[in-house]
């Protein structure tokens, strides 16, 4: 398929839309995957979480992925980051081959080059908000830079928060820890797992302009997972997933049109399960 076949929004002439989704030629690629795959569960409880995705981001790129639940997304930002293994394809991280790495080697990468926002803070319960900040350069045991320490935590509304433990925070200060955490050694790479998930509007505004900041003016990359339209209004780029697949792209997203395609998935998601239950029937339907 040549460039001219592809429509602004990613989706091809006839309508079908492509499963491989690139950087930009001239961009260096900061992560990427190849073919990727990942399995769970064996026979007929076997569940193809992602299946075939190949992606790139490029350096420097703030980008969304979304998707129905249980799409794939936090799959496919779990193997990126090295968290989880694939069962087939590959994935890596500039020049480095994650898939191909032990885990021990894995665990230096994510200390040294990757940042990432967990959905459920992943917090140290006995530490304070100060030391889960710097808790990357505690254990690659290096000096912050002091004033991008400074920068995140006024950003972040946590200046006078830093000597309280998880237990004595709130649950949007424990997701602002844990954005703090991810950013504040720099990392080539952030990961994003629903990072506005706990955060009240001004909160998540606040992080989602400090994420496009590091992203355009310090040249990391930020893959971001959400469910949240304007969330992803943010971002340079945004990726839809459908039943482990990469079904569309768009670029300089705007809510109204994030808000149309997600529409168009849901009601997809909806008519693949009425056909379902045609098929098998309704098990609560009642019977003679």
């Amino acid at each position: 398929m040549q460039p001219s076949d592809r429509t602004e929004d990613g989706s091809t002439k006839d309508g079908s839309h492509v499963e491989t989704t690139l950087a930009p030629p001239h961009r260096e690629v900061a992560a990427q995957t190849h073919n990727a795959g990942r399995v769970y569960g064996k026979g007929n409880a076997q569940v193809r979480a992602i299946d075939g995705v190949t992606v790139s981001f490029a350096k420097g790129q703030f980008a969304a992925i979304m998707g129905p639940s249980g799409s794939g997304k936090s799959t496919l930002l779990h193997c990126m980051a090295g968290l989880d293994n694939l069962t087939s394809g590959s994935v890596s991280i500039g020049d480095t081959n994650v898939t191909a790495l032990s885990e021990a080697k894995r665990t230096e990468l994510r200390r040294d080059r990757v940042g990432f926002i967990f959905q459920s803070y992943n917090l140290v319960p006995s530490l304070t908000a100060r030391e889960n900040i710097l808790l990357h350069c505690t254990f690659a045991k290096t000096k912050p830079d002091q004033a991008w320490f400074d920068e995140v935590v006024s950003t972040m509304g946590l200046a006078d928060r830093l000597s309280h433990t998880p237990t004595e925070l709130s649950g949007g200060q424990q997701q602002r820890v844990a954005a703090a955490r991810a950013l504040v050694h720099r990392p080539e790479i952030v990961f994003a797992d629903e990072p506005t998930g706990a955060l009240d509007s001004r909160s998540g505004r606040r992080l989602l302009t400090l994420l496009a900041h590091v992203a355009h003016d310090k040249n990391q990359t930020i893959v971001m997972v959400t469910h949240d339209p304007v969330a992803a209004s943010f971002a340079d780029r945004v990726i839809f997933l459908a039943d482990g697949k990469v079904v569309q792209e768009i670029t300089k997203p705007t809510v109204e049109r994030i808000l149309q395609i997600v529409q168009e998935l849901d009601e997809k998601q909806e008519n693949k399960n009425a056909e379902h239950l045609d098929e098998w029937g309704d098990p609560l339907a009642v019977t003679e």
